[in-house]
């Protein structure tokens, strides 16, 4: 007999600013705890030298993750020129140098390559999976002597809805702003920038101030987390419809809102096929397929569980 998961049925969304140092996982792991919840994922990774908004799903709001995290993902970041890393941040070894330090008009013009649709190479310390394996895992079995090949990673898709130089404190950093769509990395934004100006190029500093409908305008601080405070995250929380925001929803019935969750289809008349979820009073019933006028569940939520019971 399997075991039942311990903790309370909690369901909702927790948008944290995530301080530097911890792990998105330690922060999960720390908010759990906190409300003593059964279940608690989140939408999209920050490495721990990153900052920003980390959103925490309890729940019912795990199933609206994949929704989450295909919306658009706003950065802040400061790129250190002159030098390239194992890691592509602060956090690896200097691999490369130059002496070279472009202008504020050639890294413009360079940024404004990234814009729309194109291909990007993730990190090798990532976690992308090469024959079963992380690609972070080979690099640091590599690092430390392993007689490993790393792999060459296969160019991804990504979508740069705007990039721009923001500021140049000195000659060796420059400050850009990137708002992208699910999938890239910051990392090798700044790794192939320097390349593309010949002068090597890793990050120092990263801030998320957005993903997806998540801001950090309701964002718990991150000292919070230091000594949790169960009923203020409790507080916090916003409701499971929050990480379908960005989507297209219809409002059932009572009698559809059954049909749709005991797995049957609902006929309606009229749908908008950029209809992506029903909804029952606001709270999600089921994420939904539309052909026609036929509504098909493709994923069912049970009735919103109150955090206090």
């Amino acid at each position: 007999m399997a075991r039942r998961k311990r903790g309370r049925d909690i369901d909702g969304w927790l948008v944290v600013d995530k301080p530097l140092g911890p792990t998105s996982a330690q922060i999960v792991a720390r908010v759990r705890r906190a409300l003593d919840a059964k279940k608690a994922g989140h939408a999209g990774t920050l490495d721990p030298l990153a900052t920003g908004v980390l959103a925490v799903a309890f729940g019912e709001a795990t199933k609206t993750v994949p929704a989450a995290q295909d919306g658009a993902k706003t950065y802040r970041f400061t790129v250190r020129l002159g030098q390239a890393t194992a890691t592509d941040d602060a956090e690896g070894a200097v691999i490369a140098e130059s002496e070279a330090r472009p202008d504020d008009a050639a890294i413009r013009t360079a940024l404004e390559t990234f814009r729309g649709e194109t291909l990007q190479v993730p990190p090798i310390y990532s976690a992308v999976k090469h024959d079963g394996a992380r690609a972070y895992d080979l690099a640091r079995r590599a690092a430390r002597g392993e007689p490993i090949d790393l792999p060459e990673l296969a160019a991804r898709p990504l979508i740069v809805h705007d990039i721009r130089l923001i500021d140049r404190p000195d000659p060796d950093h420059a400050e850009v702003s990137l708002c992208c769509g699910a999938g890239g990395y910051v990392r090798a934004v700044a790794r192939d920038l320097g390349r593309m100006l010949g002068c090597q190029a890793h990050v120092t500093a990263l801030r998320r101030t957005a993903a997806g409908p998540f801001t950090l305008a309701a964002a718990l601080p991150g000292v919070a987390l230091e000594a949790p405070d169960g009923a203020a995250i409790e507080a916090a929380l916003q409701p499971v419809a929050a990480g379908l925001s960005g989507l297209m929803s219809v409002e059932v019935t009572v009698a559809e809102a059954e049909e749709l969750r005991h797995g049957r289809s609902v006929i309606r008349p009229g749908l908008d096929q950029r209809t992506a979820w029903a909804a029952l009073c606001d709270a999600p019933v089921a994420l939904i397929a539309v052909a026609g006028d036929v509504m098909r569940p493709t994923r069912v939520f049970a009735p919103t569980v109150s955090s206090s019971a």
